[in-house]
This record gives C-alpha cells, sequence and structure tokens, in this order.
C-alpha cells in the first residue's frame, strides 16, 4: 500500500483497538484480531473502512455475539456456517421462521407470525457475475424469491403451503431456539485442521533448529508454551476470520 494508504489503515486500526479494549475484549485478543484484519487488508489492497466498514459497526461485531431470542419472541437473528446452514434454514423454517434478508453483519434475520405461523423452506444458488437474474427466472415458476445474499449465493424461500395447502400452517409452534449461532461438525473439524498444521509446522522448525549448531536450547515448558500459543493462535484466527467473511457478506 502507498503512504497515505498505511496512514488511513494505522488510524483505522487505532481506533478499532481503542474500541474493541473499551467494549471489554482482551488485549491478546485485541492484538490477534487486528493482526487477522491487517494481513487481510495487505492482501486485498483495498481501503480497511471499504473492506470491513465503519470502526463503530465492525468492533460491535467482533465483541458482541448475537444473542439468542427471548422467550415468545416474533423476530430472530442468527448464523450457520455454510457446511449446514440450508439444513439449519429448513430446520427452522418448519418451525415456521420465515427469513427476510441477510444483514449487514451476515446474520439472517427471520419473523414468525404470531397469529398464523406458516412453514418454509429454503435453499441455496451459487450467483456469479451476470447470472444472477437467470437464476431468479428459473427458479421464480416455482415460487422460489429471494431473500438474502452472502458472498456468491442467493438465498432463496418459498411457503410449504405450496406443496402441503394448509397442513402447512402450524398450530403449536415450538418455542424460539435459545441460540443465534450454528456452528457444524465440519466446521469445528476445519478448525481441528488447522490447529494440527500449525502445530506440525512449528514441530519441524523446532527441529531445523537443533539441527544446526547453537540452534533450540529451550526446556520443555517453554516447548509446550510455544505449542499452546500456536494453538490458541490459529484457532483465534479461524474463528476470526470466519466472522469477518460473514460479516463483509452481509454488506453487499
Amino acid at each position: 500500500m502507498s503512504g497515505r494508504a498505511d496512514e488511513r489503515a494505522d488510524g483505522y486500526f487505532g481506533e478499532l483497538a481503542a474500541a474493541l479494549a473499551e467494549a471489554g475484549m482482551p488485549a491478546d485478543r485485541v492484538g490477534a484480531t487486528l493482526d487477522d484484519l491487517a494481513g487481510y487488508l495487505v492482501e486485498s489492497g483495498g481501503d480497511p473502512e471499504e473492506e470491513f466498514g465503519p470502526v463503530a459497526e465492525l468492533a460491535r461485531e467482533l465483541a458482541v455475539p448475537p444473542a439468542p431470542p427471548a422467550a415468545g419472541a416474533r423476530t430472530w437473528s442468527w448464523t450457520a456456517d455454510l457446511f449446514h446452514d440450508v439444513k439449519m434454514l429448513n430446520e427452522y423454517g418448519a418451525q415456521g421462521w420465515e427469513v427476510d434478508r441477510v444483514d449487514r453483519k451476515g446474520l439472517f434475520v427471520s419473523a414468525r407470525d404470531p397469529e398464523h405461523p406458516q412453514q418454509w423452506e429454503y435453499r441455496r444458488e451459487p450467483i456469479t457475475p451476470g447470472r444472477r437474474q437467470s437464476v431468479l427466472d428459473l427458479l421464480a415458476p416455482d415460487g422460489w424469491e429471494p431473500c438474502g445474499t452472502w458472498v456468491c449465493f442467493e438465498y432463496f424461500k418459498r411457503p410449504r403451503a405450496a406443496s402441503m395447502g394448509p397442513a402447512a400452517e402450524l398450530t403449536a409452534p415450538p418455542r424460539p431456539p435459545g441460540r443465534a449461532v450454528f456452528l457444524s461438525p465440519k466446521f469445528y473439524a476445519l478448525i481441528a485442521v488447522v490447529l494440527v498444521l500449525t502445530v506440525v509446522a512449528l514441530l519441524l522448525t523446532l527441529r531445523a533448529g537443533t539441527a544446526e549448531p547453537g540452534g533450540w536450547d529451550g526446556g520443555l515448558d517453554t516447548l509446550l508454551g510455544l505449542l499452546t500459543g500456536a494453538a490458541v493462535g490459529a484457532l483465534g484466527a479461524t474463528v476470526t476470520l470466519w466472522l469477518i467473511a460473514r460479516g463483509r457478506g452481509g454488506r453487499r
């Protein structure tokens, strides 16, 4: 980046660091978050505010997870990873939750009719430049309508009354879910792979160091400390990048 761009980035990240600290985020997590964001910005070459949005909004997204709905709530905002987002959409669509949109934070903004809740079904389609309208035209005759965009995917919904008739209306819908973030086993497996690769890379680096004269001479405690730090750092980076990706996608 140019000198002027570097100044803008420094100012942006300085404000973000202060906002995250004020929100109660631990200092080590603030540092790791800023490192991840800065690394992404170097690769993209973009302006920080264009990439991540206003400082205050990004700080709120990173510092505070979405809250579960209160009992009896009619609206609910939630998210899930790409490995099973359609499965979760259909599961809660069958409980009467209709997605209105994907908001700027990447959350599915849902509502349920308190008097006549209807079942909904969902699907996700990849959208490439210039292809969106053709997908809309293809699905519209079967009752599918768009309800949100995330990165290169378009989400579609339709009332299950189209195939079930009056049976699609719920007489006793279940209580609102008790959480708002749904991560699949595949997502956790991805984190595990990242952790393993990080530890292996660190071990190989240490092994290479011991093979040279004057190489590694630290003790076991130091080694365990390095491994633990690497594992925690990799986990934090994976989760942070996932949250950033959801946020960026929601702003499209």
